[in-house]
């Protein structure tokens, strides 16, 4: 087989970074011309991530194809600049209930139903099948949950066993990544805790080829000499792995550590087709944003704050287009239920509401869009953040002042924004939204066309609710231009304000912040964080 395959594991605890330690190493590979496929499997019994709470459980990352994933696949396609797919990332629940359908089928020929060989079986089929299908250089497989600490991750460490195994050991590179721990108070530093993780991972009949070590400073020459006599791991292959201002620098320490090359060392692959890592760009955008002198400070108006990564691509999409301006990023997180949102408003540069579900928090949502309307402050919606400026400029504008959402209130006089007619009806919440990647004509002579520069795109959506086609008119008549289509012209996908009513008022029922990367910022992303720096330039903060 011409594929290569690396499994990254975690231990000690989770929430690690194997995200980020997997997308880096993708990056390396990719930047010395090889080709690379991640995979996310996921230990829970969770069909897919759709119908899971942000405020636990981080983002649901949304690929072309409608997949609800994991949003480590964002850190996947943010890191590596590619598109990926439903098949790079699946569950035990969903492994499970492939298996369970097949015996309803009959497929097994009465047998009796088992983890070993049965659950096992379909986890490999799913990797190998990729791995045929797609002919990457490298099967990037990172496993969900903790080592010796989820019962979930059993039958996935037992498939990757039995794989190594149907493939050869040879072409396989087990990856762990543990964390060095720290006494509280002395603040010394201990390595037991990642030994007994390697000790739990051996007793899953693995063996670690690479262990990158997660710490907040170096760890020493001394610490390196422990683990390597303790874990069976050559010294070269303990890579150190300190935190970091930004993730976008991870990549470039774990190359200077060595990281891909023990890889490719471990594979005799002497080096990549380039000969060595390109990562020039790469390099060139991170200190470029770690020197810049300008301040950019965007207010993120939204209602899941409690959880850092409930809006992480959004976050990470604005972080992409301030190091492409050569400028530093403040988000002020502004949660819109706080009785002190308009004075929270008053010194940022810029407003985004990103999406959400759900009426908690709207009218806040709506009082800081029509500060952002009224005082010409740069707005960005996206998703609900279109919804909600639908409703606000229905209220204010066309003073229609019942108008609302009729996922927020059912008996509203105008619903300016109403379920889509293929959604009545449904009960499942899981997988039944519009989701995925959809077209959208742009209109001539908008902002969006020009932001864009083409006339057809395509972006990814994850949502019930759209623009009641029936107030199209009365929104046209009052100033709100459509700057994009559905094709057949029901379906509203972008909203703007004429630009001299406002410097840049924008909404959209997609989630373009899926499709942003850190080499190449999302053109909205980039012409937002623009408008954010012209208004600081020309007019300062408001007092």
């Amino acid at each position: 087989m011409k594929t290569k395959f690396l499994f990254v594991t975690g231990g000690v605890i989770s929430g690690i970074g194997k995200g980020i330690t997997a997308s880096s190493l993708g990056r390396l590979l990719i930047s010395r011309g090889f080709s690379v496929f991640p995979i996310k499997v996921d230990p829970y019994l969770n069909e897919d991530a759709g119908t899971m709470n942000p405020i636990q459980h981080g983002e649901v990352f949304v690929t072309d194809d409608g997949a609800e994933t994991d949003l480590d696949l964002g850190h996947y396609e943010r890191m590596l600049s590619i598109h990926l797919d439903k098949r790079s990332n699946f569950t035990s629940g969903s492994v499970f209930r492939a298996v369970l359908d097949k015996e309803r089928r009959g497929d097994f020929l009465g047998k009796t139903i088992q983890f070993v060989p049965h659950i096992t079986d379909e986890i490999q089929e799913r990797l190998l099948d990729v791995a045929k299908t797609e002919e990457p250089d490298f099967l990037l497989v990172e496993i969900g949950g903790t080592v010796g600490a989820d019962i979930e991750i059993q039958p996935f460490a037992e498939a990757i066993r039995q794989l190594a195994l149907k493939v050869g050991r040879e072409n396989c590179v087990f990856i762990h990544v543990v964390k060095m721990d720290y006494v509280f108070p002395s603040d010394e530093d201990k390595t037991k805790p990642l030994q007994n993780s390697v000790r739990s991972f051996l007793g899953l009949g693995l063996s670690p080829d690479i262990l990158v070590v997660r710490a907040k400073r170096p760890i020493g020459e001394e610490n390196i000499k422990k683990i390597s006599l303790f874990c069976s791991i050559p010294k070269s292959r303990i890579i150190e792995a300190v935190d970091t201002k930004s993730i976008y620098e991870i990549p470039l320490a774990l190359e200077k550590n060595g990281f891909a090359k023990e890889v490719l060392r471990s594979l005799h692959i002497n080096h990549g087709r380039q000969g060595k890592a390109d990562l020039a760009l790469w390099d060139e955008r991170v200190r470029a944003y770690e020197t810049a002198e300008r301040i950019v400070t965007v207010a993120l108006l939204g209602k899941y704050h409690a959880q850092s990564d409930s809006y992480i691509s959004v976050r990470e999409a604005l972080y992409h287009a301030a190091a492409f301006h050569k400028a530093k990023l403040h988000i002020h997180s502004v949660d819109s239920e706080s009785p002190h949102l308009l004075q929270e408003l008053r010194n940022v540069d810029a407003i985004l509401v990103p999406g959400g579900y759900g009426k908690r928090g709207i009218e806040g949502m709506i009082r800081g869009i029509q500060f952002a309307r009224e005082n010409k402050v740069p707005y960005f919606g996206i998703c609900l953040g279109l919804q909600t400026a639908v409703v606000e400029f229905s209220r204010n504008v066309l003073n229609l002042k019942k108008a609302n959402s009729i996922e927020f209130d059912e008996k509203t006089s105008h619903p300016v924004i109403t379920i889509l007619s293929g959604q009545k009806g449904i009960t499942n919440a899981g997988g039944t939204q519009r989701l995925g990647a959809y077209r959208a004509i742009l209109q001539p002579g908008t902002l969006i066309k020009k932001i864009y520069g083409r006339s057809s795109i395509f972006e990814r959506h994850r949502h019930r609710f759209e623009v009641n086609p029936k107030y199209h008119t009365r929104f046209k008549r009052g100033g709100l231009i459509f700057g994009g289509l559905s094709p057949d012209k029901r379906l509203v996908e972008f909203i703007e304000l004429p630009k001299d009513a406002h410097p840049f008022f924008v909404g959209t029922q997609a989630h373009p912040e899926f499709k942003s990367s850190f080499l190449y910022p999302h053109p909205l992303f980039s012409a937002f964080v623009k408008a954010a720096l012209e208004r600081k330039k020309s007019s300062g903060v408001l007092n």
